[in-house]
């Protein structure tokens, strides 16, 4: 039983695509440390965490994407 739930474990592992972290490695990491010391639920703070974290990463990116700094006509970034 143990090995066909390991090898089940592994296909799915194998067929996962590769999720985009912006945002939700770093709320994992201060979600579950302030879940663990708020009463040792550090698994719902990290999950808690990362949702956050990935909200945030997404309005970060919106904003940067309608500045008015990046819309600028004949301008040179270095």
């Amino acid at each position: 039983m143990r090995l066909a739930f390991a090898f089940i474990a592994l296909l799915l592992s194998a067929l996962a695509t590769p999720a985009a972290a912006k945002g939700c490695l770093k709320g994992a990491v201060v979600g579950g440390v302030a879940g663990h010391y708020a009463g040792h639920h550090g698994v719902i703070g990290a999950a808690a965490g990362c949702l956050v974290g990935r909200h945030q990463a997404k309005k970060r990116a919106q904003a940067q994407r309608i500045s008015p700094q990046y819309d600028r006509a004949n301008r040179t970034y270095y």
